[in-house]
Protein backbone atom coordinates (compact mmCIF):
# COMPACT_ATOMS: atom_id res chain seq x y z
CA UNK A 1 0.00 0.00 0.00
CA UNK A 2 0.86 3.12 -0.68
CA UNK A 3 0.22 7.27 -0.04
CA UNK A 4 0.01 8.43 -3.52
CA UNK A 5 1.05 12.02 -2.66
CA UNK A 6 3.45 12.86 0.01
CA UNK A 7 2.21 14.86 3.16
CA UNK A 8 1.81 18.79 1.88
CA UNK A 9 2.66 21.45 4.90
CA UNK A 10 -1.04 22.00 6.47
CA UNK A 11 -2.65 25.32 6.53
CA UNK A 12 -5.18 25.86 8.55
CA UNK A 13 -9.42 26.81 8.61
CA UNK A 14 -10.34 25.99 5.02
CA UNK A 15 -8.85 25.42 2.16
CA UNK A 16 -7.13 28.21 -0.23
CA UNK A 17 -9.99 27.53 -2.51
CA UNK A 18 -12.47 30.51 -2.16
CA UNK A 19 -16.40 29.83 -1.89
CA UNK A 20 -19.38 32.74 -2.66
CA UNK A 21 -21.90 33.37 -0.29
CA UNK A 22 -23.85 30.60 -1.33
CA UNK A 23 -21.53 27.70 -1.05
CA UNK A 24 -20.30 27.29 -4.26
CA UNK A 25 -16.61 27.34 -4.90
CA UNK A 26 -15.60 30.97 -6.60
CA UNK A 27 -11.91 32.01 -7.46
CA UNK A 28 -9.89 31.26 -10.69
CA UNK A 29 -10.25 27.47 -10.40
CA UNK A 30 -13.76 27.47 -12.36
CA UNK A 31 -12.52 29.75 -15.24
CA UNK A 32 -10.11 27.33 -16.78
CA UNK A 33 -13.13 24.81 -16.65
CA UNK A 34 -15.39 26.55 -18.46
CA UNK A 35 -12.55 27.41 -21.26
CA UNK A 36 -12.18 24.04 -21.44
CA UNK A 37 -15.55 22.96 -22.26
CA UNK A 38 -16.15 25.81 -24.94
CA UNK A 39 -13.06 24.21 -26.68
CA UNK A 40 -14.41 20.80 -26.08
CA UNK A 41 -17.53 21.95 -27.44
CA UNK A 42 -16.05 23.51 -30.29
CA UNK A 43 -14.02 19.93 -31.40
CA UNK A 44 -17.28 18.12 -31.91
CA UNK A 45 -18.37 19.41 -35.70
CA UNK A 46 -14.19 19.29 -36.33
CA UNK A 47 -14.61 15.77 -35.05
CA UNK A 48 -16.43 14.52 -37.97
CA UNK A 49 -13.47 14.92 -40.30
CA UNK A 50 -10.76 14.69 -38.16
CA UNK A 51 -11.85 12.36 -35.35
CA UNK A 52 -8.09 11.07 -34.09
CA UNK A 53 -6.92 14.14 -33.93
CA UNK A 54 -9.97 15.63 -31.82
CA UNK A 55 -9.73 12.28 -29.41
CA UNK A 56 -5.94 13.08 -28.82
CA UNK A 57 -6.76 17.02 -28.23
CA UNK A 58 -10.31 16.74 -25.79
CA UNK A 59 -7.93 13.84 -23.69
CA UNK A 60 -5.14 16.76 -23.34
CA UNK A 61 -7.78 19.69 -22.55
CA UNK A 62 -9.10 16.94 -19.89
CA UNK A 63 -6.28 15.98 -18.08
CA UNK A 64 -4.86 19.69 -17.66
CA UNK A 65 -8.55 20.48 -16.13
CA UNK A 66 -8.87 16.65 -14.47
CA UNK A 67 -4.95 16.92 -13.10
CA UNK A 68 -5.62 20.18 -11.76
CA UNK A 69 -8.77 19.12 -9.64
CA UNK A 70 -6.98 16.31 -8.22
CA UNK A 71 -4.67 18.40 -7.10
CA UNK A 72 -7.17 20.58 -5.26
CA UNK A 73 -7.77 17.32 -3.12
CA UNK A 74 -4.29 16.62 -3.07
CA UNK A 75 -2.24 18.59 -2.36
CA UNK A 76 -4.12 22.08 -1.56
CA UNK A 77 -6.60 20.13 1.03
CA UNK A 78 -4.25 17.32 2.19
CA UNK A 79 -6.47 14.15 1.24
CA UNK A 80 -4.17 11.59 1.65
CA UNK A 81 -5.16 8.25 -0.31
CA UNK A 82 -3.88 5.18 0.25
CA UNK A 83 -4.10 3.28 -3.07
CA UNK A 84 -3.76 -0.86 -2.19
CA UNK A 85 -2.72 -3.16 -5.19
CA UNK A 86 -1.25 -1.01 -7.49
CA UNK A 87 1.39 -3.38 -8.37
CA UNK A 88 -1.33 -4.08 -10.35
CA UNK A 89 -1.21 -1.25 -12.79
CA UNK A 90 0.23 -1.07 -16.48
CA UNK A 91 1.40 1.92 -17.74
CA UNK A 92 -0.35 2.98 -20.64
CA UNK A 93 -2.39 -0.12 -20.85
CA UNK A 94 -6.26 0.58 -21.99
CA UNK A 95 -8.81 -1.33 -20.00
CA UNK A 96 -12.15 -1.66 -18.55
CA UNK A 97 -12.55 -0.23 -15.21
CA UNK A 98 -15.34 -1.10 -13.00
CA UNK A 99 -15.95 0.33 -9.26
CA UNK A 100 -18.50 0.59 -6.58
CA UNK A 101 -20.08 4.00 -6.47
CA UNK A 102 -20.49 5.91 -2.68
CA UNK A 103 -20.00 9.80 -3.47
CA UNK A 104 -18.68 11.90 -5.69
CA UNK A 105 -15.45 11.62 -4.31
CA UNK A 106 -14.72 8.30 -6.07
CA UNK A 107 -14.16 9.93 -9.08
CA UNK A 108 -10.95 10.94 -7.11
CA UNK A 109 -9.87 7.69 -5.84
CA UNK A 110 -10.35 6.15 -9.63
CA UNK A 111 -8.38 9.37 -10.69
CA UNK A 112 -5.55 8.43 -8.49
CA UNK A 113 -5.15 4.74 -10.35
CA UNK A 114 -5.15 6.65 -13.68
CA UNK A 115 -2.67 8.75 -12.84
CA UNK A 116 -0.40 6.16 -11.72
CA UNK A 117 -0.76 4.08 -14.73
CA UNK A 118 -0.85 7.40 -17.22
CA UNK A 119 -4.07 6.83 -18.39
CA UNK A 120 -5.35 10.18 -17.05
CA UNK A 121 -6.25 12.21 -20.52
CA UNK A 122 -8.02 8.72 -21.59
CA UNK A 123 -10.39 8.48 -18.72
CA UNK A 124 -13.75 8.10 -20.25
CA UNK A 125 -16.54 7.45 -17.87
CA UNK A 126 -20.54 6.57 -18.33
CA UNK A 127 -22.43 9.28 -17.48
CA UNK A 128 -26.23 10.48 -17.22
CA UNK A 129 -27.76 10.96 -20.57
CA UNK A 130 -29.22 14.50 -18.94
CA UNK A 131 -26.11 16.21 -18.75
CA UNK A 132 -26.08 16.37 -22.62
CA UNK A 133 -27.87 19.25 -22.51
CA UNK A 134 -26.28 21.11 -19.99
CA UNK A 135 -24.69 24.09 -21.97
CA UNK A 136 -20.99 23.61 -22.81
CA UNK A 137 -20.51 20.81 -20.24
CA UNK A 138 -23.00 18.40 -21.69
CA UNK A 139 -21.58 19.09 -25.63
CA UNK A 140 -18.00 18.63 -24.10
CA UNK A 141 -18.51 15.24 -22.46
CA UNK A 142 -20.11 14.58 -26.40
CA UNK A 143 -17.10 15.28 -28.07
CA UNK A 144 -14.58 14.12 -25.75
CA UNK A 145 -16.51 10.54 -26.45
CA UNK A 146 -18.12 9.74 -22.88
CA UNK A 147 -20.54 7.34 -22.96
CA UNK A 148 -24.05 8.88 -21.57
CA UNK A 149 -26.86 6.67 -20.73
CA UNK A 150 -30.21 6.73 -19.51
CA UNK A 151 -30.63 3.39 -18.30
CA UNK A 152 -32.76 2.56 -20.90
CA UNK A 153 -31.22 -0.55 -22.31
CA UNK A 154 -32.13 0.30 -26.26
CA UNK A 155 -31.50 3.77 -26.38
CA UNK A 156 -28.26 3.19 -24.28
CA UNK A 157 -26.47 0.50 -26.10
CA UNK A 158 -26.97 2.49 -29.56
CA UNK A 159 -24.66 5.37 -27.71
CA UNK A 160 -22.16 2.55 -26.27
CA UNK A 161 -22.01 1.31 -30.20
CA UNK A 162 -21.22 4.95 -31.02
CA UNK A 163 -18.03 5.07 -28.25
CA UNK A 164 -16.98 1.61 -28.78
CA UNK A 165 -16.06 2.26 -32.58
CA UNK A 166 -13.25 4.79 -31.80
CA UNK A 167 -11.96 2.28 -29.33
CA UNK A 168 -12.35 -0.39 -31.77
CA UNK A 169 -11.81 0.99 -35.27
CA UNK A 170 -9.47 3.48 -34.53
CA UNK A 171 -7.52 2.00 -31.95
CA UNK A 172 -8.22 4.67 -29.29
CA UNK A 173 -6.39 4.55 -26.04
CA UNK A 174 -9.11 4.15 -23.75
CA UNK A 175 -10.29 3.82 -20.01
CA UNK A 176 -13.52 3.20 -20.25
CA UNK A 177 -14.75 3.33 -16.42
CA UNK A 178 -18.12 2.32 -15.31
CA UNK A 179 -19.89 2.48 -11.75
CA UNK A 180 -21.85 -0.81 -11.93
CA UNK A 181 -24.31 -0.36 -9.76
CA UNK A 182 -25.20 2.67 -11.95
CA UNK A 183 -25.86 4.29 -8.76
CA UNK A 184 -24.22 5.43 -5.44
CA UNK A 185 -25.05 3.26 -2.57
CA UNK A 186 -27.53 4.60 -0.29
CA UNK A 187 -29.45 2.58 2.65
CA UNK A 188 -32.82 2.44 1.02
CA UNK A 189 -31.18 1.45 -2.15
CA UNK A 190 -29.75 -1.87 -0.41
CA UNK A 191 -32.85 -2.88 1.19
CA UNK A 192 -34.35 -2.49 -2.57
CA UNK A 193 -31.08 -4.52 -3.66
CA UNK A 194 -31.49 -7.47 -0.99
CA UNK A 195 -35.28 -7.43 -1.67
CA UNK A 196 -34.49 -8.44 -5.15
CA UNK A 197 -31.70 -10.64 -4.53
CA UNK A 198 -34.16 -12.74 -2.28
CA UNK A 199 -36.19 -12.57 -4.98
CA UNK A 200 -34.28 -13.65 -7.77
CA UNK A 201 -31.86 -15.94 -6.32
CA UNK A 202 -28.53 -13.74 -6.49
CA UNK A 203 -25.64 -13.39 -3.96
CA UNK A 204 -25.09 -9.62 -2.78
CA UNK A 205 -21.81 -8.42 -1.02
CA UNK A 206 -21.28 -6.61 1.77
CA UNK A 207 -22.11 -2.86 1.12
CA UNK A 208 -23.23 -3.26 -1.99
CA UNK A 209 -25.38 -3.22 -3.98
CA UNK A 210 -26.53 -5.60 -7.12
CA UNK A 211 -24.28 -4.77 -9.91
CA UNK A 212 -25.88 -4.27 -13.61
CA UNK A 213 -24.60 -6.80 -15.99
CA UNK A 214 -25.82 -5.26 -19.68
CA UNK A 215 -23.35 -2.36 -19.83
CA UNK A 216 -20.44 -4.72 -18.79
CA UNK A 217 -21.08 -7.78 -20.46
CA UNK A 218 -21.58 -5.21 -24.28
CA UNK A 219 -17.69 -3.48 -22.87
CA UNK A 220 -16.39 -6.75 -22.57
CA UNK A 221 -18.00 -8.33 -25.51
CA UNK A 222 -17.20 -5.36 -28.12
CA UNK A 223 -13.55 -4.46 -26.65
CA UNK A 224 -12.34 -7.83 -26.75
CA UNK A 225 -12.01 -7.35 -30.37
CA UNK A 226 -9.58 -4.96 -30.39
CA UNK A 227 -5.70 -6.29 -29.17
CA UNK A 228 -4.97 -2.89 -27.34
CA UNK A 229 -7.97 -3.29 -24.73
CA UNK A 230 -6.35 -5.86 -22.47
CA UNK A 231 -7.53 -6.13 -19.15
CA UNK A 232 -10.71 -5.14 -16.40
CA UNK A 233 -9.79 -3.47 -13.71
CA UNK A 234 -12.03 -4.17 -10.49
CA UNK A 235 -11.55 -1.09 -7.88
CA UNK A 236 -13.17 -0.97 -4.55
CA UNK A 237 -13.30 2.45 -3.09
CA UNK A 238 -13.95 2.44 0.69
CA UNK A 239 -14.09 5.80 3.45
CA UNK A 240 -14.15 6.79 6.85
CA UNK A 241 -14.74 9.96 8.52
CA UNK A 242 -13.99 10.84 12.34
CA UNK A 243 -12.27 7.35 12.77
CA UNK A 244 -15.44 5.40 13.14
CA UNK A 245 -18.38 6.22 10.42
CA UNK A 246 -17.84 3.64 7.70
CA UNK A 247 -18.53 4.81 3.90
CA UNK A 248 -19.42 8.15 4.84
CA UNK A 249 -16.92 10.69 1.89
CA UNK A 250 -16.90 14.00 1.98
CA UNK A 251 -19.28 15.87 -0.40
CA UNK A 252 -18.73 18.07 -3.12
CA UNK A 253 -18.00 21.04 -1.75
CA UNK A 254 -16.03 19.69 1.24
CA UNK A 255 -13.78 18.17 -1.13
CA UNK A 256 -12.62 21.35 -2.82
CA UNK A 257 -12.66 23.52 0.30
CA UNK A 258 -11.88 22.05 3.67
CA UNK A 259 -8.54 21.82 4.46
CA UNK A 260 -6.76 19.05 6.20
CA UNK A 261 -8.97 16.00 5.08
CA UNK A 262 -6.57 13.82 6.38
CA UNK A 263 -7.54 14.58 9.40
CA UNK A 264 -11.20 13.92 9.24
CA UNK A 265 -11.31 11.29 6.84
CA UNK A 266 -9.44 7.90 5.38
CA UNK A 267 -9.84 7.64 1.53
CA UNK A 268 -8.96 4.17 0.36
CA UNK A 269 -8.86 2.51 -2.92
CA UNK A 270 -7.80 -1.33 -3.90
CA UNK A 271 -7.68 -2.04 -7.79
CA UNK A 272 -7.37 -5.97 -8.83
CA UNK A 273 -6.54 -6.73 -12.82
CA UNK A 274 -7.68 -9.14 -14.83
CA UNK A 275 -6.70 -9.75 -18.27
CA UNK A 276 -10.06 -10.19 -21.08
CA UNK A 277 -8.88 -13.33 -22.79
CA UNK A 278 -9.41 -14.92 -19.01
CA UNK A 279 -12.89 -13.69 -18.73
CA UNK A 280 -15.51 -16.10 -19.58
CA UNK A 281 -16.88 -16.12 -23.19
CA UNK A 282 -20.42 -16.18 -23.06
CA UNK A 283 -22.78 -13.61 -21.45
CA UNK A 284 -24.55 -15.44 -18.75
CA UNK A 285 -20.98 -16.22 -17.52
CA UNK A 286 -20.07 -12.71 -17.99
CA UNK A 287 -22.56 -11.89 -15.64
CA UNK A 288 -21.70 -14.43 -12.85
CA UNK A 289 -18.33 -13.07 -12.77
CA UNK A 290 -19.35 -9.75 -12.28
CA UNK A 291 -21.46 -10.58 -9.73
CA UNK A 292 -18.37 -12.70 -8.14
CA UNK A 293 -15.98 -9.71 -8.15
CA UNK A 294 -19.03 -7.60 -6.01
CA UNK A 295 -18.66 -10.26 -3.65
CA UNK A 296 -15.42 -10.27 -3.57
CA UNK A 297 -15.75 -6.83 -2.94
CA UNK A 298 -18.25 -6.98 -0.31
CA UNK A 299 -15.58 -8.90 1.87
CA UNK A 300 -12.87 -6.21 1.23
CA UNK A 301 -15.04 -4.09 2.61
CA UNK A 302 -16.59 -5.66 5.45
CA UNK A 303 -13.25 -6.37 6.58
CA UNK A 304 -12.21 -2.79 6.57
CA UNK A 305 -15.38 -1.94 8.45
CA UNK A 306 -13.89 -4.46 10.70
CA UNK A 307 -11.12 -2.88 11.32
CA UNK A 308 -12.23 0.65 11.62
CA UNK A 309 -14.65 -0.73 14.77
CA UNK A 310 -11.53 -2.27 16.20
CA UNK A 311 -9.08 1.16 16.36
CA UNK A 312 -6.66 -0.30 13.53
CA UNK A 313 -5.11 1.50 10.66
CA UNK A 314 -5.65 0.22 7.02
CA UNK A 315 -2.21 -0.39 6.21
CA UNK A 316 -0.38 -3.70 4.61
CA UNK A 317 -0.53 -5.50 7.58
CA UNK A 318 -4.29 -5.26 8.58
CA UNK A 319 -5.10 -6.03 4.66
CA UNK A 320 -2.56 -8.74 4.71
CA UNK A 321 -4.96 -10.86 6.86
CA UNK A 322 -7.92 -10.56 4.33
CA UNK A 323 -7.84 -14.04 2.52
CA UNK A 324 -11.32 -13.81 -0.29
CA UNK A 325 -12.18 -17.30 -0.63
Amino acid sequence: MCESFGKMPKASGTSCTAKTSNGLPSGPWPWPLLVANLVLSLLLPLSVLLPNTCYDASSRIAESIWLGIQHIFTRANHAQILVSGAEHLRQGESAIVISNHVGWTDFYMIQELAVAARMLPRCRWFAKRELRWVPFLGWGLWAMGMCLVSREWTRDRREMERVFRGVVRRRWPVWLIAYSEATRYTASKRLEAEAWCRAHNKRLGHHVLYPRTRGFIACVQNLRKTQHVNSVYDVTIAYAKNGKEFQVPPRFTESLMLANLDERWRFFVHVDRYTIDTLPQSDDELAQWLEDRFVEKGMRLAHLQKLLAEGQPWDDSSLSRLRLN
